[in-house]
């Protein structure tokens, strides 16, 4: 790891593992964020290439990657399956930190899919299947309809849908970024070749 010895990284970029960093941070958002503080702004882009970016919730930060969940037929849904990419970041103004994400994609559509769709609340889980998600909608009135109408076809219990599951993003580039006086902040990036390679970290100029 090039940056652990000549970066000066210690404190609260101080480790062996990202992901533990990752955590750690997280832990801290958790007591200081007043909203969300699980929140992430996704980009994906589109068949042209276009970039889309759009705030979803981050579920889980797993050994080796992160999960979110969302419909697959979405906008981001489509645009993540068609390319297999993602870059997302995490922002917290209650301590000025942020973590940049790039990597690859995977579909969670099994077990952990369905453990989580399980424990949403009833009325969410009915939305997934009444909401087709990113296409153009007439009302709300239609929605309402549409919710009431899937609220009956799948009655207390619904299971998971089709077009609903996770995405596991497994990151070649993880980037941690620490608010300095006068513009000096602590960048770290973190950066591997593939998914079998180790880490390679460097510090960066603001």
């Amino acid at each position: 790891m090039s940056g652990t010895a000549t970066g000066g990284r210690s404190g609260i970029f101080a480790g062996d593992d990202p992901f533990e960093v990752v955590r750690s941070w997280q832990a801290e958002a958790a007591k200081s964020e007043i909203n969300d503080p699980d929140a992430i702004a996704l980009a994906t882009v589109d068949a042209d290439g276009l970039p889309n970016a759009r705030m979803v919730l981050l579920r889980e930060t797993e050994a080796d990657a992160f999960v979110f969940y969302t419909n697959y037929e979405s906008a981001k849904g489509s645009e993540l399956i068609a390319s297999g990419k993602a870059a997302f970041v995490m922002h917290w103004k209650s301590l000025r930190r942020q973590i940049r994400v790039r990597g690859l994609v995977e579909k969670e559509d099994g077990a952990g899919a369905d453990n989580y769709f399980a424990n949403r609340p009833l009325q969410s889980r009915i939305g997934a299947w009444a909401s087709d998600q990113s296409r153009p909608l007439k009302s709300r009135a239609e929605l309402m309809a549409r919710v009431a109408k899937a609220g009956v076809s799948h009655g207390p219990s619904p299971k998971r849908p089709p077009h609903w599951g996770g995405f596991r993003i497994r990151p070649l580039e993880i980037e941690f970024w620490a608010d300095g006086d006068f513009r000096l902040h602590d960048r770290f990036r973190w950066r591997r070749k593939d998914l079998l390679s180790a880490w390679d970290v460097d510090r960066l100029y603001p």
